[in-house]
Parts: C-alpha cells; sequence; structure tokens
C-alpha cells in the first residue's frame, strides 16, 4: 500500500470555463454546446491556449502530492530497462541491418553491415541527432534504394503524422538536397534506383490524397502527380510486391480496400487498378512470381485465401481458392516464401501460424501460455526456409524466433531482458470468458503475482481496453505493469465487441448500430471479476486511450459507480459533433467505422453514447485526462470540452484532472525515457487513490 503523504486533496482553484451558448441543429433536433469555442484549428488562439495553461497548472498542483511515487515509479520503469540494447540484425540483400540504443539515449542508432555478426557496422542514421532540439520526434519510415546505395527517412517534428523525406548517399555519407515535404512517410524506390514514389497530404483532413513521382536531384515542385483519390473515405499508403516488381497503392476504408499497381521497371508508366473498386470488398494482396495471393473477404466473412495470375486477377471469379473459409477460424494475413506460405490464423482469440509448402502440406505453429500475441516478425527476403516470429505473453517477455518452415523447430534468437528482480514464474495468467447481459461469451485475459493475488475480493484490479476499428489489443507483455502487479494489482485486457478477437463477427457486433455492446461488455466484464473475487469493488481502476478513450467515456457515464479512477488518453468523446463535421481531419473516413450522423438512424444511435452529449448531473470517478495539442487523429478540444462540461455537471467532489502535452500529438510524448513519465504520472494516480 502506498505511503499515505502519497494521498490526494481535492483543491478549491479549479479552472473553470466561460460557458458560450453554440447551438447545433439536426434532423429537427438541437443542441446546445456552451463549449465549442475551445475549438481552434490553429492553435493560437490566446484564450484557449491560456485554458489549457491553467488545466495544466492545476494538474500540477493537484497531483502535487504524488510526485514523489511519479518519480519512484518512473525510476522503477526505467531501471527495468537494458541501457545498452541491440536488435537482431535481419538480412536484406548485401547487408544486415540491426539499431543500437545505448546509456541514457532517448532514441537509436541504425547500422548495417556485411555480417551478422555486425563487426564492420556502418551508421546510417543517429536518431538523437535528429532530434536534437525537438520536443518531439519520430522516425517514420526507412527505404533503401535496390542498389542499396541510397536511403530515404521520413520524420515527424510535430506529433501531427506529416513527414518530411530526406535522402543520404550511403556511399559517401552525404545528404542529398532533395526534400519532400507534407508526406504520409511512405517512400517506395522504383527499380531505376533514381525514382521514388510518395503520398502527398491534404493538410486540411490530414488525409493522404495524392501519389506523386519524384526523380532525385530535382525540385518537389517539379514533382508528377501521378494518382488522385477524390473519395475522402479512404486511407491511402505505398509499398513494394513481394517480389519487388510492382509498387502498389493501397486504398482502405472501413469497409472496402482497392489497390493500384505499377511496374517496378517502368516508373514513368501508368498505375492501373488491379481490380475493380466493389463496396464492401475488403482484401489484401501480395505477388511472388507469377502468383498473386489475396486475403479477401468475397463470399467469406473470415476471410479465405486466393490465387490469381495477371490474366486473371482483375476477374475474382477466376481465381483459385487456396485456403477455404471457415467459421470459427479468422485468416488475418499470409507471408510469402518461395517455398513456403505461412499464414497468419485467430481461432477463440488465440494466434496461430501455419506453415504450408509446395505440396500442400500444413503444419501449425502453436504456442503453450494460456493467451499470448505472436506475430509474424521483419522477413525481408523470400528465398529462405527460416522465418522470423515475435512472441509475447503477459508473463513471458518479448521473444523472437528463427522457425524452421520445413521442421516447425524454434530458435530463440533473443528476449527481452527485464533488469531487477523480475522472475516470470512469480506471476499467473488466465483467459477467462465472461458471460455478457445478452449471453454473449466475451474474453478476458487476466494476469497477477502468485504471492499477493487472493480470489477473495481484496485485490486493486486495472482494467484495460479498446474495441473498435477491428483492432486487437493482445495480451502481451509490459515490464511497466510489473509496477502494478508487484503492488497486489490484478491486471485484465476486455478484449470486447469492436475487435477481431473472435473473427469478423466480434466486430461487427461492435461497430456503428451495435456500438453499444462494446461498453456494455467492457462493463460487464469488470462487474463478473468483482463477483468471482478477483478484486475489491472500491478498488477498481481503468484505462483506455483514442477509441479506447471513447470507451472510458461511455463507460464513466453508464457505470460511474463501478471505478474508483479512469485514465482518459486521446480520448475520442464528442463523437456527434465531430461525425457531423467534415472539416475536422479524418471525420470522412470513419463513417463506416460510427455511421454517418447525417443519416439520422446513425444521429440516433451516436446521439444514445456520445461522452460529451451524455454527461449529466451524477457522481463520477476520480479521472485522469491527457492529451496532445497537435494531435492529428483526436482534437485536443475533445478532451478540453468534455472535462469543462463534467466539471459543470458532476455533483461529487472527486478529482478531475486534465492535462495537455504542448509539443505532442496522438502518440504521446516521444523518445524511450521520456514516454515513461506518462505511464508513471497514471500509475501513481491510481496507487494513491487506494488511499
Amino acid at each position: 500500500m502506498p505511503h499515505p503523504d502519497h494521498s490526494l486533496n481535492l483543491l478549491s482553484n479549479v479552472p473553470i470555463a466561460k460557458k458560450q451558448a453554440h447551438i447545433l441543429n439536426a434532423h429537427n433536433k438541437t443542441r446546445v454546446d456552451n463549449y465549442y469555442w475551445m475549438r481552434d484549428d490553429e492553435r493560437q488562439n490566446e484564450h484557449v491556449l491560456a485554458h489549457l495553461h491553467a488545466e495544466n497548472t492545476y494538474c500540477d498542483k493537484q497531483l502535487a502530492p504524488i510526485k514523489p511515487l511519479q518519480n519512484t515509479l518512473f525510476e522503477e520503469l526505467k531501471a527495468r530497462i537494458v541501457k545498452d540494447d541491440n536488435s537482431v540484425p535481419v538480412k536484406e540483400g548485401k547487408y544486415w541491418y540491426h539499431s543500437e540504443v545505448r546509456g541514457d539515449d532517448e532514441y537509436s542508432r541504425h547500422y548495417r553491415s556485411t555480417s551478422i555478426e555486425a563487426d564492420n557496422k556502418e551508421l546510417l542514421l543517429d536518431i538523437n541527432v535528429l532530434a536534437a532540439g525537438f520536443e518531439f520526434f519520430e522516425l517514420g519510415e526507412v527505404a533503401l534504394s535496390p542498389c542499396e546505395q541510397l536511403m530515404a527517412y521520413s520524420e515527424d517534428t510535430e506529433g501531427r503524422r506529416i513527414y518530411l523525406v530526406r535522402f543520404k548517399n550511403l556511399e559517401t555519407g552525404e545528404m542529398l538536397p532533395d526534400v519532400l515535404e507534407n508526406t504520409e512517410g511512405q517512400v517506395v524506390w522504383a527499380n531505376d534506383n533514381k525514382t521514388v514514389f510518395y503520398v502527398k497530404k491534404d493538410l486540411k483532413t490530414l488525409l493522404g490524397y495524392q501519389v506523386f513521382r519524384h526523380e532525385l536531384g530535382s525540385e518537389q515542385s517539379q514533382d508528377v502527380m501521378v494518382y488522385e483519390e477524390r473519395d475522402s473515405s479512404f486511407f491511402m499508403g505505398l509499398g513494394k510486391s513481394r517480389d519487388e516488381s510492382l509498387i502498389i497503392i493501397d486504398l482502405a476504408s472501413t469497409e472496402t480496400n482497392d489497390t493500384w499497381v505499377l511496374d517496378a521497371n517502368k516508373p514513368t508508366g501508368e498505375f492501373e487498378a488491379l481490380m475493380p473498386r466493389e463496396d464492401g470488398h475488403e482484401f489484401d494482396v501480395d505477388k511472388l512470381g507469377d502468383t498473386f495471393y489475396i486475403v479477401t473477404n468475397w463470399q467469406a466473412k473470415n476471410f479465405r485465401l486466393m490465387t490469381a495470375t495477371n490474366e486473371t486477377i482483375a476477374d475474382k471469379t477466376q481465381w483459385f481458392e487456396h485456403t477455404a473459409h471457415r467459421e470459427n477460424v479468422l485468416l488475418e494475413g499470409v507471408e510469402l516464401f518461395n517455398d513456403f506460405l505461412v499464414l497468419s490464423e485467430r481461432e477463440q482469440g488465440q494466434a496461430r501460424f501455419v506453415v504450408v509448402n509446395r505440396q500442400g502440406n500444413c503444419m501449425a505453429l502453436e504456442f503453450a501460455d494460456p493467451c499470448y500475441y505472436a506475430a509474424i516478425a521483419m522477413n525481408p527476403e523470400p528465398d529462405t526456409c527460416t522465418a522470423r516470429i515475435y512472441y509475447s505473453s503477459l508473463t513471458t517477455p518479448g521473444s523472437l524466433y528463427d522457425v524452421d518452415l520445413a521442421t516447425g523447430e524454434k530458435t530463440l534468437l533473443k528476449q527481452q531482458k527485464v533488469l531487477g528482480s523480475f522472475n516470470g514464474d512469480d506471476y499467473q495468467s488466465e483467459r477467462l470468458m465472461v458471460t455478457a447481459r445478452d449471453g454473449i461469451k466475451v474474453p478476458a485475459s487476466v494476469v497477477y503475482r502468485k504471492d499477493s493475488f487472493k480470489k477473495d475480493g481484496s485485490n486493486p484490479l486495472f482494467q484495460y481496453g479498446y474495441g473498435a476499428y477491428g483492432y486487437t489489443i493482445d495480451p502481451s507483455f509490459s515490464s511497466s505493469s510489473l509496477s502494478l502487479l508487484d503492488r497486489g494489482f490484478v491486471y485484465v485486457i476486455a478484449h470486447v465487441r469492436g475487435s477481431e478477437m473472435l473473427g469478423r463477427e466480434w466486430y461487427e457486433q461492435g461497430k456503428k448500430e451495435h456500438k453499444q455492446n462494446s461498453f456494455s461488455d467492457f462493463i460487464d466484464v469488470t462487474k463478473a471479476l468483482v463477483a468471482q473475487g478477483y478484486c475489491d469493488s472500491n478498488k477498481v481502476f481503468a484505462s483506455g486511450g483514442s477509441a479506447g478513450g471513447l470507451l472510458m467515456g461511455a463507460v464513466v457515464n453508464q457505470a460511474p459507480e463501478l471505478y474508483c479512477g479512469v485514465g482518459c488518453h486521446v480520448p475520442f468523446l464528442d463523437v456527434l459533433t465531430t461525425m457531423l463535421d467534415e472539416s475536422i481531419p479524418l471525420t470522412t473516413n470513419e463513417y463506416d467505422e460510427w455511421g454517418n450522423p447525417n443519416d439520422q438512424q446513425f444521429y440516433d444511435v451516436i446521439e444514445a453514447y456520445s461522452p460529451y452529449d451524455n454527461i449529466r448531473a451524477q457522481n463520477y470517478p476520480n479521472i485522469l485526462v491527457t492529451t496532445g495539442l497537435h494531435d492529428s487523429q483526436v482534437q485536443y478540444w475533445e478532451p478540453m470540452k468534455w472535462v469543462a462540461k463534467m466539471r459543470e455537471l458532476k455533483t461529487d467532489s472527486n478529482i478531475l484532472v486534465f492535462k495537455t502535452d504542448m509539443d505532442a500529438g496522438h502518440g504521446g510524448a516521444s523518445g524511450r525515457f521520456k514516454s515513461l513519465e506518462e505511464k508513471a504520472l497514471e500509475m501513481a494516480f491510481f496507487i494513491a487513490l487506494l488511499n
């Protein structure tokens, strides 16, 4: 239990925002938004900035008593991290590539060498040097030319995911004069070693919508636009086929995919649609040799694997079925090798891999933990008989394996070191299936320290959730969570509907008109864990970020009595107003996820749960809210407005603090140590509330 000096006390100088009525009308309904004035697209309004600074000052003063605890936790988190660490070298072309981090450096250095031992390593990039002078720095993508003599890399120095692309000559070490501004960060080289393609962003919507061709040595103003996407519901990405023969434009909305391709040997040619765009057709395609491999939902809700040739790819009725659809197995992807395919699948929430050889023989690769995360790691070379696989569980640190694709034998290359007294045998994980209010079984991944856990309703509990976009939060190891587990906390991930944990249907039952299921599932998991003795009902904490912040906002409106404290990070809270405003970045791309409220059916659906619109006069938990001023995904004013309205209406004296990082974006602070401060803050907040 924490020392009493770490307890929190409510201060009286709470920032109170002015109320300025703004009328919003739609479908013959009127809403009054008293805090609409907080929106400032330019981030320059002095009244807005003054209020954010006032909130930061109040937060710092309010949480001052727990600053020593936060510092203690920060040092704990930092002390578990190996200061001098190397990644496992990856072979691509003639070289082996790896990264190193040293001492108290926030960022890594990137190297290559001609041997796996890295005995003649050559420095490619020192991110510490690049980041010097910036409060925020993120390295986007590094792309090497086919001849391996030139390198392109992208950088974001604001946190808005708007990247600047630079070029370096690896033979001479000199930087090229070429600079590409306002990009998505991806760069794809044509096979001529002098032409690159990139995606340019619309600075208003922040969507990538145009593909440009750039020839080294020319000005960006001379670049040629080779594709423009006019449907703003699509995200755009660039890639290259597995056999390096095609440059690929990937277009993806929530429910539809489209792909355009160009011969990588003919960069001045024109991109062509690989197949006709079809609403509701989701697929991912790659090519190796003469064969296209398509993971598709065509007549297959949980996806199947099809193959095609250049002659048949445009007509899916001529595709050949390689792996059939299965009702209880979600096909998530395929990795192509010259002599093998590796299928990534999920059954009953558990990831697995199936290796298929040229003869069609199958071999499953599975793991023993009750719940875990596993993924195909970097395998840039298709001409190999081994594949790298990453594995982690709630009790097993991240581990990188080489897997013999002929035998299935795993060779451990490296496991994340956790400094201090960590021993995985001290912890226990479980997979629970909780019955929700509608009778559906909801998975929950649970971990606790064996010597401090008693199933008698005495432990504090920390519950995390997300539940959107079909994104699955797998149970993986987190060294930072040890600071909670070692203090007696039970940690649980509620795999609510809205992810694809139990297949495509699990996602579809947590979006649009079914979105309430995500919130109900989270609440019902909490209730079940209390009822089953996993925790003390007065010591339950919850946290979520982005769409998980929406989850938190809805949950505290609907079941505030269940939670002692809640962390709400870069949260999507003003759903109805945002989804009605197409000028807000990324709004139109979200219609297939939440529904378009310009249609009254979805207006009513969203209005019923939108956290900002459903704040009412009632008691709420203690709440810590964080955001970044330059967040491009969820605008800062959503949590700002939510906190102001919460302060106005809530009837309790519990703590509500709001902290804005004036330099960061959606991903929070950059750097391996600075980001730990945010984790330590939330942990200290929760631990102190146990008093």
